[in-house]
C-alpha cells in the first residue's frame, strides 16, 4: 500500500505553457504534487531554473541562460517528473540592436540592424547572419535603421527613421535612396502588387507605387516607438503602434485605406508576422505576460512563445521562427510555415 501511495503522491506535469520561450522567459508548469513536501527543483535542458512561484498545482520558472534543449524536469526531493518537452530558443548572435522585425532573405540569410539611439551614427547599419549562424557587417552609413523588407527580386528596403528615407540595397551591398520625405520612417512591407508601404510613427501610412509615386494611404493614432506592418492572407494591412497605454491594439487597414481594430489589449505591441494558416504572431504583452502573443482568424489570443524585450519576428524557410531582442538574435524551432512576404 505504501509503494502505491507514494507513485499516485509523485509529481506530474500536465501542462507547461507558453510552448515556447528564450532565455528570460517564464513557463507556467501545472500539474499534480508539484511542491508536496519541500520546494521543488526545475530544469531546463539539465539547466537549473530559477522558480518564481511554487505550490502543489502551479510551479513559475523562469528559463535560464544556456538552457538551449526544452526538456523540462521537476523534482521534489527523491522524486521527480517525467520530460515534457518546449521549445527553447537558441541565441544566435548579441550585440546588435533591432527595434522591428529581422528580415530573411530567399537563401535563408537573416538581415539585422544595429539602429542606436535617436542621431547616433553606428559603425555598422545592417547585419547579416549568414546560414552558418555568422554574424557579418552588411550595410553603413545609414542613420537610425529601423525597418527592412524584401521585394521579389531579393532586393533589400531600410527604412531610417532618422532621415525619413528608405533605401534600396542590392545583394551585394550597394545602396541608393528608393524614396525620401517619410517622416519618422519606421515599419516596411510589400503588397501582392509590390506597393511598399511606409510606417511614419507620427499618424501617417504612406503607399509608395512601383513608379514611386507617393500616396497617404491612412492615418493613425501617433507612436512613441514605430509602426510594424505586415500583410495578412486577406490582403489588409495589419499594424501595431505601440503608445503609452497598457492595452494597445493591433490595426487592420482595408486595401481602400478604412481602419478598423482588429483585436485590443496588447501591451506594447511591436512586429508582427503571420503564418501559413493566417494566424497573426505579435511581439507583445498579454496579461501581464511578455513574448509573442498568437492571434487566430477569430481574434482569440494566446501567448505564444516567452521572453523580454522582444521587438520582432520572422518564420525562416526551414519552419523555424526567428526572434528578435534589443540585443539579440534567437532562432526557435517551432515548426510553423510562414506566410510568404511576397
Amino acid at each position: 500500500m505504501g509503494t502505491r501511495k507514494e507513485a499516485a503522491d509523485r509529481p506530474v506535469i500536465e501542462t507547461v505553457s507558453p510552448p515556447a520561450a528564450i532565455a528570460g522567459g517564464e513557463l507556467q508548469i501545472r500539474g499534480k504534487h508539484l511542491a508536496r513536501s519541500e520546494r521543488p527543483k526545475v530544469t531546463v535542458g539539465d539547466v537549473p531554473a530559477p522558480i518564481i512561484i511554487g505550490s502543489d498545482s502551479l510551479v513559475i520558472v523562469r528559463v535560464p541562460e544556456g538552457a538551449a534543449v526544452g526538456e523540462v524536469v521537476l523534482r521534489n526531493g527523491d522524486e521527480r517528473t517525467a520530460t515534457y518537452m518546449c521549445e527553447i530558443g537558441l541565441q544566435l548572435v548579441e550585440s546588435v540592436h533591432p527595434v522591428a522585425n529581422p528580415a530573411i532573405d530567399r537563401h535563408g540569410n537573416i538581415y539585422t540592424t544595429f539602429s542606436g539611439s535617436r542621431g547616433q551614427k553606428t559603425p555598422v547599419s545592417v547585419y547579416r547572419i549568414d546560414l552558418n549562424y555568422s554574424l557579418k557587417p552588411f550595410l553603413s552609413d545609414i542613420m537610425n535603421a529601423t525597418g527592412l523588407a524584401f521585394d521579389r527580386n531579393g532586393l533589400l528596403y531600410v527604412s531610417s527613421r532618422y532621415e525619413g528615407i528608405v533605401y534600396q540595397v542590392t545583394p551585394g551591398g550597394q545602396m541608393t535612396v528608393y524614396v525620401e520625405g517619410m517622416g519618422v520612417a519606421t515599419g516596411l512591407a510589400f503588397d501582392e502588387e509590390e506597393n511598399l508601404y511606409v510606417g511614419d510613427r507620427s499618424g501617417t501610412i504612406f503607399k509608395i507605387s512601383r513608379d514611386r509615386q507617393i500616396y497617404v494611404f491612412a492615418t493613425l493614432e501617433p507612436s512613441i516607438a514605430a509602426y510594424h506592418l505586415a500583410f495578412g492572407p486577406d490582403g489588409y494591412l495589419y499594424v501595431t503602434g505601440p503608445t503609452t497605454s497598457s492595452f494597445d491594439c493591433v490595426y487592420r487597414i482595408s486595401p481602400t485605406g478604412d481602419t478598423e481594430v482588429f483585436y485590443r489589449g496588447l501591451g506594447r505591441p511591436q512586429g508582427l508576422a503571420f503564418d501559413i494558416d493566417g494566424r497573426l504572431y505579435v511581439a507583445a504583452s498579454l496579461a501581464g505576460r511578455k513574448g509573442i502573443v498568437r492571434i487566430d482568424p477569430d481574434r482569440r489570443a494566446e501567448l505564444f512563445l516567452s521572453g523580454p524585450n522582444i521587438v520582432g519576428l520572422a518564420f525562416t524557410p526551414s519552419r523555424a521562427m526567428i526572434v528578435a531582442t534589443n540585443n539579440a538574435i534567437y532562432r526557435v524551432d517551432v515548426g510553423i510555415r510562414g506566410k510568404p512576404l511576397l
